[in-house]
């Protein structure tokens, strides 16, 4: 059996914000927003990204598209390199990879209407005459609970869970492959966060969608995720299924945010692990381990050498020397004992 090509993978990819200071504006500096990000992205999965704000996750998820320039990497959606095309050929390949942002009040235009809004991607890419793209716009207004009507009127008339369904729509129109939603639930009320999430999974089965989630909370990647990675000061520090993530995590990072997690029976008492300190600046990162300085686990080597992001469990990968200095004095010992020295 033949293993099938990811949709979308991502290799060392970097974005470094260049610091200018003095009369001059000489740059001093680099804010190192993400540093060497890896990962692959299955056709039909949903790969959440969470991690504690500004820890790089947004910066990433624009980047895949180029709405940001990346420093660095490689990115290839369908075979196809999306960091080496010229602009054409990215308007191009835009078509198969939409995003839904994070503010649902931010990301429509007030001047025009919800017609229009949802029009144009198909203007831009040339699909359809007048009337197929007029009818196109109404059934995905229905498609994603809302009426045909509303097509003329303005999104200050929406409430933000209406406004959101209306962003997924317009990321819809052009039939994308690859959909990136940007925290799309952080800005709408806890009552209507469920109903937008189910929304996305019916549509993903609906139309054979590929989602990247970009979200803090934790709750929201579970419900959605086939696969989560956990972003920490601009790097990937563990990348897993979503049932081996909640029910082992390796990451000390990890199992601290999934400590935090609140839980709805007030009468269970839950072990918190508090972190210690403040995540270090992106302009000045600690060496060796970023995450070092925080770590109730640390030791010597975390200081000086950055972990590799490597396969520990099956399909469960994490950069942490806890679990590589233990496999290391495991196979020592083994030595020993093959060697006769016990």
């Amino acid at each position: 059996m033949t293993k099938t090509q990811p949709l979308l993978q991502v290799e060392n990819l970097k974005k470094h914000f260049p610091v200018r200071g003095g009369v001059l504006g000489k740059q001093v500096g680099n804010v190192k927003a993400v540093d060497g990000v890896s990962f692959t992205v299955n056709k039909g999965e949903t790969l959440g990204i969470v991690g504690e704000s500004g820890c790089g996750k947004s910066t990433t998820g624009r980047m895949l598209l180029r709405l940001i320039e990346s420093t660095e990497g490689k990115v290839v959606f369908d075979g196809k390199e999306v960091t080496a095309l010229s602009q054409n050929e990215l308007r191009k390949l835009r078509r198969d990879m939409q995003m839904v942002f994070q503010d649902p009040f931010a990301s429509l235009n007030p001047r025009h209407t919800v017609g229009k809004i949802l029009e144009e991607p198909l203007k831009v890419h040339g699909i359809g005459s007048s009337a197929e793209r007029k009818k196109r716009v109404k059934e995905l207004l229905e498609t994603v609970g809302l009426s045909s009507y509303h097509a003329k009127r303005y999104p200050h008339q929406f409430s933000g869970g209406q406004r959101q369904r209306i962003g997924i729509a317009r990321a819809l129109m052009t039939r994308p492959k690859l959909i990136i939603a940007d925290e799309p639930v952080s800005a709408l009320d806890v009552s209507i966060q469920s109903q937008v999430l189910n929304l996305m999974q019916d549509l993903q089965k609906e139309f054979g969608l590929t989602y990247i989630v970009i979200a803090h909370d934790l709750g929201v990647v579970r419900h959605i995720s086939d696969r989560v990675g956990v972003m920490y000061l601009g790097k990937m520090v563990e990348l897993t299924t979503s049932e081996k993530l909640y029910d082992k995590p390796l990451h000390p990072y990890t199992q601290a945010l999934l400590s935090a997690v609140p839980v709805p029976d007030p009468l269970f008492k839950k072990d918190s692990i508090v972190l210690q300190g403040d995540i270090p600046s992106p302009s000045n990162p600690p060496p060796g381990c970023t995450f070092h300085t925080r770590c109730p686990f640390k030791m010597d080597v975390c200081e000086k050498k950055v972990p590799q992001m490597l396969e520990h469990e099956e399909g469960h990968y994490a950069a942490c020397h806890l679990y590589t200095e233990e496999k290391q004095g495991a196979s020592q010992n083994k030595e020993m004992v093959g060697g006769g020295a016990v």
